[in-house]
């Protein structure tokens, strides 16, 4: 059995470790941790764990508990950190990684460059030495670098969606990467469980808004993985919205099409003339990336993704549409931020890591209704 501590075990994507751990057939939690909650049951704070789930929270506060938090790693195979920016990157070390794996559900190791880190974050990267050993956990994409690391960098919900809608036109060249626009809607869980006042029942129900225009942290993240897939630096326009919902994330993606004569890019001489690739040759290159994957579905025409069909689960649906007026194409994902989004993709991973079968414990189907 793989041995798992959980840090930040009282959150919402970290509640949802506990869950879907509890489940797995090849892997037992031994420790789970919690600041706010230290020495209560976990079935006292998520009376779903009831007469599942028997564990007290240990104290995991990170500035006060680095040296215990060294002494439980050597009764585990893996730790999830569950936690804000700056608190993994506390406390994991090159000895800490040589006993335990470690997949980071924080933004801590997600970008390559420090400064980039540092500016968006506003905070000093405690553990710069080990970015370069950190493989960022797009299980669809990364998936043999994922299998030979000790450290995890487990992608954001709006980027894991954002980046799988749009990376099969991108890996192709089949956009023009300069015109990409991505809006996303999220659930409120998205903000996580502590108590906010934007995030108050009166002031979520009935409305919708955008927020974070032009500064949200998940931008960097986006353009540096789909960057890697364009093989070139990209910028590109982020926009994330609230809605009243509780789980949930829905991209809609927006880019010019850029026209190829079967062998390679033609230019935007061409698209100005409408010499663009069909809504067919499109599909095929979606098919091409995801027909084999398990988890990615790729939805037939006419079909948009929707959050209610993903909720409680690890899938991802998209799909696409061409604009033929504006030779444009719309591109459209959906997950559970809390699942993929999160707890369900760090699953994935640790299944990855281990060499077990990739859907154990998270082969369920979608909740509905």
């Amino acid at each position: 059995m793989i041995r798992a501590g959980v840090i930040g075990a009282t959150g919402y994507a970290g509640a949802e470790i506990i869950r879907l751990l509890s489940r797995h057939p090849e892997a037992e939690i031994k420790w789970a941790g919690s600041r706010s909650f230290a020495g209560q049951s976990l079935s006292d704070i998520y009376g779903n764990m009831f007469e599942i789930v028997d564990l007290d929270c240990i104290d995991d506060d990170t500035d006060r508990m680095k040296n215990e938090i060294a002494k439980l790693a050597k009764d585990t195979d893996v730790i999830f950190t569950a936690t804000p920016q700056g608190a993994c990157s506390s406390f994991v070390t090159k000895e800490l990684l040589a006993g335990t794996k470690v997949i980071d559900l924080s933004a801590d190791f997600r970008l390559t460059d420090v400064a980039v880190y540092e500016k968006w974050y506003k905070m000093k990267h405690n553990a710069p030495e080990l970015i370069k050993d950190a493989v960022y956990g797009l299980c669809e994409i990364n998936r043999d670098d994922i299998r030979k690391t000790q450290l995890i960098a487990n992608p954001g919900c709006f980027t894991t969606c954002s980046i799988l809608t749009a990376y099969p036109l991108v890996r192709e060249g089949l956009i023009d990467t300069d015109t990409l626009i991505i809006d996303a809607l999220s659930g409120v869980s998205g903000a996580g469980r502590g108590a906010k006042t934007a995030n108050l029942y009166c002031e979520v129900n009935e409305n919708a808004k955008a927020y974070g225009v032009t500064t949200h942290r998940h931008t960097p993240e986006i353009e540096e993985q789909l960057g890697k897939a364009a093989g070139r630096k990209l910028t590109l326009q982020f926009t994330p919205h609230l809605v009243p919902m509780n789980r949930g994330i829905l991209a809609t993606e927006y880019a010019s099409l850029v026209a190829t004569d079967g062998s390679g890019r033609i230019g935007r001489a061409a698209a100005e003339a409408h010499v663009l690739p069909k809504e067919a040759d499109l599909r095929a290159v979606y098919e091409k990336y995801y027909g084999a994957e398990h988890f990615i579905r790729v939805l037939p025409d006419g079909k948009v993704p929707e959050t209610r069909f993903v909720e409680g689960s690890n899938y991802v649906d998209v799909n696409i549409k061409v604009d033929e007026r504006t030779g444009r194409v719309i591109m459209m994902g959906a997950l559970d931020n809390l699942m993929k989004g999160a707890a369900s993709q760090a699953v994935q991973n640790m299944n990855i890591m281990f060499g077990i079968r990739e859907d154990a414990g998270i082969d369920m189907a979608p909740d509905f209704p």
